[in-house]
Parts: structure tokens; sequence; C-alpha cells
């Protein structure tokens, strides 16, 4: 007998045979995307949400605030000075799992970048210095792995690890050496109240003088940061593999936290989009997207001028399902006008104010290896040169040397195979109309999660707005530069400045000529011809613009048609294998 026979009074039985049948189906015709798996899930359960608990967060904010503020003082100036009071005044962030998701699930892990229909994007050190105030230039995150932690974690600790072979410290038993026995909230306890008692109680703790204890509290401490926050995980456990780094503290503020928090989140957001929970420092990406997608409308600016960045943010609660939400965010990303995306969000920020960016601006804009611990992963700057100003130029897409190699995870014989050149971006592209054709090329219907993605599944639509918005952008550049030369040709104005001439001449005691400059009439005929030149190429700018802006409509209604005639079939296959369930279902 049959599945099917022994359950027929099982509906959700039922839904789910149907359901394996559809996907198997669909398998067999193309793989499935994230998008459409959870639209096909949906429509056989309607009322269950399969991707509700994805990335949850694990960040201890609210345990790791309450301690800092009852630090003594000297460990405060102590925190300061190895860089990382920026970091540890941000306040908690809530998270907003719908973006974090949405932007996983657009990930390509073997370029390290976003895949969006307007091309590559990935955060960069800039980013992190801004957002985080961590430091992202200094020496590198790694080390030796040791096969046990126990004896430098008794050492430098007094603590046990939780086996013979691991670096895993319990996290109540870390949090408990500080002085937080229990982290729940008392029935009734507000959250101002339940920081004040968690304070309270690490400050009958902690050492109030400088020695060996206070240096055994400021390593428990920092552990609980480094590996909570800056490099969080998923488990409960603490890792204690950094504590080699921090037996001498005053190297500590020596090394590149903030890159290895950028490493760490690449390596998190290249494993499957199905995976529950979250590692690395999301608010990270929540606060990016902010920034460069402002359209999304997914963050509310609060408090302005502040530094860290991310001090600046609140999320904007969204009572949506998790579902709808990520559908949502995908659709919005497909549709998002080239030109509204910010490339440089940063222009006209103080950095006076901000030490810690003057520090790393060195690597800024530049393709560059990033370590923590066992991880390496690369940055590929210059698959986003319109972060620093610059046309994008036709790159060679990165690739992974073995298809089934997990970026930043096997070294063996990498030293032989890897460039480890640190390179600065440069572009001679006028345009960035080759890389949109490139890039729809090479990408196609990948650059689309949301309903758009059957519309088009050759990514032409994408690259005749990308070439649209590239020939917007040169006809922009092309104005300013017409309405510069007709400018400098006006009489009046020429006039005008042969006048300041004359008097700057006559202040500082040399001769004025009232006779007639024979290189006037010169200069202006050439800015004259300069500026016809360049009326004419702004009219050809124009009508192309025009020309593009129709064969984008047209390809858009043609995709649209094409794609309701293949959903028409499909659409009453479903209907009927719903019938048939409900009809099985009825069956005695």
């Amino acid at each position: 007998m049959s599945p099917l026979g022994r359950r027929q009074g099982d509906r959700r039985y039922l839904n789910l045979e149907c359901y394996d049948l559809d996907v198997a189906f669909r398998k067999a015709m193309g793989p499935l995307s994230p998008y459409q798996d959870r639209e096909w899930f949906a429509l056989f359960f309607p009322n269950s949400d399969p991707f509700g608990s994805e990335l949850r967060s694990r960040l201890g904010w609210a345990v790791i605030r309450a301690i800092n503020d009852g630090l003594p003082n000297f460990q405060v100036r102590r925190l300061e000075g190895m860089g990382f009071r920026p970091f540890l005044r941000l306040e908690e962030l809530t998270p907003d799992v719908a973006l974090i998701q949405a932007l996983k699930e657009r990930w390509d892990p073997e370029c390290h970048a976003f895949l969006f229909p307007w091309g590559h994007m990935v955060p960069t050190l800039e980013d992190v210095v801004r957002i985080t105030g961590l430091r992202v230039d200094g020496q590198t995150v790694t080390g030796t792995t040791y096969t046990s932690y126990q004896d430098p974690v008794d050492r430098l600790l007094e603590l046990e690890v939780r086996g013979e072979r691991s670096s895993l410290v319990g996290r109540t038993v870390l949090q408990a050496s500080l002085g937080v026995a229990s982290a729940r909230h008392r029935t009734g306890e507000e959250q101002a109240e339940y920081l004040a008692r968690l304070t309270e109680d690490t400050r009958a703790v902690l050492a109030e003088e400088e020695g060996a204890t206070a240096d055994r509290d400021l390593r428990r401490f920092l552990i609980l940061v480094i590996r909570k926050l800056i490099l969080g995980t998923r488990g409960d456990p603490v890792s204690c593999r950094c504590l080699p780094l921090l037996e001498d503290l005053t190297q500590v503020g020596s090394y590149a936290w903030g890159a290895a928090l950028l490493a760490h989140l690449f390596d998190s957001l290249g494993t499957s989009s199905r995976e529950t929970g979250v590692a690395g420092f999301f608010p990270l990406l929540q606060v990016w997207a902010y920034y460069h997608l402002p359209s999304l409308r997914r963050g509310v600016a609060r408090r302005r001028g502040v530094v860290p960045l991310l001090q600046r943010w609140r999320f904007c609660r969204d009572e949506r399902s998790l579902r709808r939400q990520v559908t949502l965010i995908h659709d919005a990303m497909d549709t998002i006008p080239f030109g509204h995306v910010q490339w440089t969000p940063y222009v006209g920020e103080d950095d006076a104010t901000q030490p810690w960016v003057e520090r790393g601006r060195p690597y800024f804009g530049r393709d560059i290896w990033l370590h923590c611990f066992n991880t390496v992963v690369p940055l590929h700057h210059r698959l986003v040169a319109q972060t620093l100003g610059l046309y994008q130029a036709v790159v060679e897409f990165p690739t992974r040397q073995r298809s089934w190699e997990r970026p930043g995870r096997s070294f063996r014989g990498i030293q032989q195979v890897t460039d480890w050149t640190v390179r600065e971006v440069v572009s001679e592209a006028v345009s960035d109309e080759e890389y949109y054709r490139a890039y729809a090329r090479r990408y196609g219907a990948q650059v689309y999660r949301g309903t758009r993605r059957p519309l088009d599944p050759e990514g032409r639509i994408a690259s005749l707005e990308g070439v649209l918005h590239s020939t917007i952008q040169q006809r922009d550049d092309l104005q300013a530069m017409v309405d510069q030369l007709c400018w400098l040709t006006d009489p009046t104005v020429f006039l005008l400045q042969r006048g300041e001439l004359e008097r700057t001449q006559q202040m500082v005691g040399g001769a004025s000529s009232s006779r007639e400059d024979p290189g006037r009439s010169v200069l202006e005929g050439q800015l004259a011809a300069a500026a016809a030149r360049a009326e004419d190429a702004l009219a050809q700018l124009r009508e192309r613009e025009q020309e593009l802006r129709t064969a984008l409509a047209r390809m858009t209604a043609l995709e649209a048609e094409m794609a309701e005639l293949r959903l028409r079939p499909e659409a009453v296959e479903v209907a009927r294998w719903r019938q048939e369930a409900e009809a099985a279902a009825r069956r005695p």
C-alpha cells in the first residue's frame, strides 16, 4: 500500500506528498531558487513559515554592555588604548532578520560579493571602520591552532575548557567569572533596572587595582567581546582560540580586529542560506544596507552626527511574517533604479571626529586578503570600483579553483597557487557599459531573487538597464562640461575675468595693456568649437538614451508576455494536483 493510502486522513501529509512531487519535477526541469522553493512551499502550506527561525542572533550585547559599564576606570583606559572604546560605546541594534536573510541569499561565495541587477556590491574595510570603529590596519588576526587549550585557559583565565581537546568555555561560566551569575530578567524588571543590576554585580567581583587579577579580568572580558560580538558564533559556548593573542595585553591593540570581523562575516555568508542562526557581527550588514540601499527603507535615522555610524540608526520594525518580508525585499531589490544605489554614501563625513578612519585609510580601495585565524578570504575591491568614484571596468570574475571547494576553508597548497599581492584598485574605463554587458552574460537570471526572475531568465533586462544608467551618467557628465564651456565663452564672463586679472596686475605693480590681446580671439574660437562638439555629443547621447528606454520597455513587456504563457500550464497543473489531494483527503 502506498503512503498516500496509509494516511488518507492526514491532509498535511497529502500536501507534503504533492509538494515533494512538485519539487522533484521542478528540480528535474531546472534548479529552484530559494525564492521559488519558498513560494511553492507556501502554496501547499499557507499557514506555515519554513524559514521563520532563520538567522537567530546570539549576540550577548546587553550582558557585555552591563559588564563594560562596571569596569574600573583604569580598565576603561586600557581598553581605550587598545582601540575598543568606540566599538564598546555602540548601542544594541535590533536585528533585521529579513534583510540579513535576503542579503545572504544574494551572496556569491565564488567572488565574495552580493549579486544585484546593477552589479556586484560588497562591504569594504571603509564600511567596517566607519560603522563599527574597529581597527582594520595592523597585524593580522592569526596564529597557531593548539590541540588543547586547557593549559592557556587555566593559566590566563583560571577556567576550564569543556573537553580535553576543546577550546570552548561555557558562556555562563565565563559570565559568572565576571560577576553575572544569571543573565535572566526578573519578573516585572525594566531593561534599565536589569542593566543596572548586572553592572552592580560586576563591580562587586572585579579587581579594583592593577595587577595579575586585573589582567585576568580583562582577558575574560575581551574573550567575551571578541567571541560573542566581533567574531560572534551561533553556538552558546565561547571559543578561546584567540586567547594566545591576549597573553601580552600591550599588543592586543595592534591587531586588525575589524578586518577579522569582515573575514568572519564573509565566511558565514558563504554557508547555506537555509542554515539557521547567524555567525558574525550582522549589524554591519544592516547599517551597510541602510547607507547603500536607502530605497529599501529598512532603517530609520535617529541621531545625526554621532560616531561610529552604527549609532545613527534603528531598525524600522515590520510586523509582517518573515517569509513575506524576505519576498518583498527581494522584489524591491530587483526593481531599484540603478541611480538610487548609493555607491559613495560617506562623502561629506567629518573624518576629524573619527581618528580610526584616518589610520585605516591606506587600506581603503585595495584588493586585499582578510585573515581570521584559519579563515583567509579575499576582498575583491576591483569589483566595486564605483565606491571609489570610478567607472567600473570589465574584470575577470573570480571563480573557485575546485567546484567542491568552500572558499576560505581549504589551505593545502594555497601558498603555491595564491597571489598574495595587495593591489590598489584603478580603472581606466570611461563608462560602465561593457561591465554591465559582461555581468549580464556571466550571471543572467542569478541577479534576481524575487518575482521578476522568470521575466528575465538571461539577464537581458538588467543589461539594458545598466547600459541606460551608464548612458545617463555620461549625459550628466557631458551636460556639466557643456555648461562650463558655455560659461567660459560668455563675453561678459570673459570681460569680468580680464578686469580681475588687470586689477591683480596693478596691485602687484605690473603694467597692464589696453591693447587687444591677440590670443583672445583664438581662445574664444577654441572654446566655442569645443562647446559645439560637446553639444553635438550631448544630443547624440540623448537620442541613444531614448532608444534604450524604448528598447527596455519593449523587452520588459515581451518577457512578461512570455512568462505568462509559460506559467499558464503550470498553474493549471498545480490546481489539478490540489484538487486530487483534497479529493483523496475526503475519501473514507
